[in-house]
């Protein structure tokens, strides 16, 4: 069965890696290294997972057949309206480094779907369930944005007191963000949420080390994709809706505009 993959890069690759393993026939799809083009790698494909950086993920989504299977493994879409056309998707997310998974270290992710757990469950690689699709994406939406927070503000490292009532204080705004936008809050308490919050809000999470950076130098601008900014560029736009308890978040805008200013 062959499997097509948009996006050769960590994290495509690391789940590209397992599928091949259990003799899935994977074809890989990226546009900066790629010389085969997207209707091959899609050709007679049975599934299709969605691997791309945030940013460059809805330009490819009005190219892709609407009635084949999509599992979406990209971080940074705040809802589900972008695939409304998607007869059939999935979400597939959690703390997952793509190295961790190379290396065969035990992970634990969420799945929204059971054909997911079939695909990928490995000795090493394991998932909680949920069919809280619009939870799921935008957990993993928001904990990027959370942890350069968490780089900007936090002094100490994972696992003091201070980082601990940092988690817990975002996980409650997560519950209220995913609760206002129609999703589960309950989500929140899965891999996809507070196992990817604690594992992104530290280093060596690309997130959190720009929130470092920023700490020190606001005119910086990252040299490598930082999912958080995407994410929360789309939460300033107002495509979500923000409650009152969001408080960290609000904070995170505020302190965000001197970064737009220095960039513009």
């Amino acid at each position: 069965m062959k499997i097509a993959i948009l996006g050769a890069g960590a994290f495509g690759t690391a789940l590209g890696g397992i599928l091949a393993n259990k003799g899935y026939d994977i074809d890989y799809y990226d546009s900066k290294v790629e010389k085969e083009s997207l209707s091959e790698v899609l050709k007679h494909a049975k599934y299709i997972i969605l691997a791309v950086p945030s940013i460059a993920a809805p330009h490819l989504l009005p190219y892709l057949p609407k009635d084949v299977p999509l599992i979406v493994a990209t971080k940074g879409f705040l809802d589900a309206h972008n695939f409304k056309d998607f007869e059939d998707y999935m979400v597939l997310s959690g703390p997952g480094f793509a190295a961790d998974i190379k290396a065969g270290k035990k992970t634990l992710l969420t799945a929204t779907d059971s054909r997911i757990v079939e695909l990928f469950t490995t000795d090493y690689l394991t998932f909680d369930f949920t069919t809280d699709k619009a939870g799921v994406l935008m957990c993993g939406a928001l904990k990027n944005v959370y942890a350069i927070l968490a780089g900007y503000s936090l002094k100490v490292g994972r696992g003091t007191e201070e980082h601990l009532h940092f988690l817990s204080e975002v996980a409650g705004e997560m519950k209220a963000l995913l609760s206002a936008n129609g999703a589960h809050s309950d989500t929140v308490d899965l891999s996809c949420g507070l196992g990817d919050l604690e594992l992104t809000c530290a280093l060596p999470s690309r997130n959190f080390e720009f929130g470092q950076i920023l700490k020190s130098n606001s005119k910086a601008k990252p040299e490598k994709t930082v999912e958080g900014l995407t994410a929360l560029a789309k939460i300033k736009r107002g495509d979500i809706r923000i409650p009152d308890k969001a408080v960290k978040l609000k904070e995170l805008m505020e302190i965000s505009e001197e970064w737009s200013n220095a960039w513009s």
